[in-house]
């Protein structure tokens, strides 16, 4: 078995915070008032953070250690068909689409949110339903990246949430992709 460092410091604070920032967003606040404006101005910087890590930080948490392919995902998805376990060091091609999916699908959220509170938008319908659609489509991903990080956990015998709390990955040394 090999540990490898492969979350750092402010990939692990970035994905715990943005977790429990939109879970207070969601479940604790309400929609309009300061409370949850604040949280959406933190979530905004911490997407800001995040884009600058991305072309920045460490190995793993740069955008170019896993560029959106759909084709690699697709391939993944076949690997997981045929019942082959292929471990990456870094995020699969299926993980990297939801980070993209979720980086997203945030920055939607904070820039509608925001422009709820402004002159020109606020109260227009349209601005407040896109806010809303996106948060579900946020909800409707975590719930789907929360199952495939279990189930991956399960299949390949990679411990991931144990990776994202601590920053490194165990798994056998000759499987390690992208180490």
């Amino acid at each position: 078995m090999s540990r490898i460092r492969v979350w750092d410091p402010v990939i692990r604070l970035f994905h715990w915070s943005l977790v429990g920032l939109f879970l207070a967003n969601a479940l604790f606040t309400r929609p309009g008032k300061d409370v949850h404006v604040w949280v959406g101005y933190a979530i905004g910087a911490l997407l800001l953070v995040r884009v600058i890590w991305g072309f920045a930080g460490s190995r793993h948490a740069r955008f170019s250690d896993f560029p959106p392919a759909p084709a690699a995902a697709l391939g993944q998805l076949s690997e997981m068909a045929t019942g082959r376990r292929i471990r990456h060091a870094g995020h699969s091609p299926l993980g990297a689409l939801m980070v993209y999916n979720i980086l997203l699908t945030m920055t939607g959220i904070v820039a509608t949110g925001y422009a709820m509170t402004t002159v020109t938008f606020f109260g227009v319908e349209w601005v407040e339903e896109l806010h809303e659609a996106l948060v579900t489509w946020a909800e409707f991903s975590a719930v789907v990246h929360f199952a495939a990080v279990l189930f991956e956990t399960r299949r390949l015998g990679v411990n991931l949430p144990k990776a994202m709390l601590t920053g490194y990955k165990v798994m056998p040394a000759t499987q390690a992709r992208g180490k």
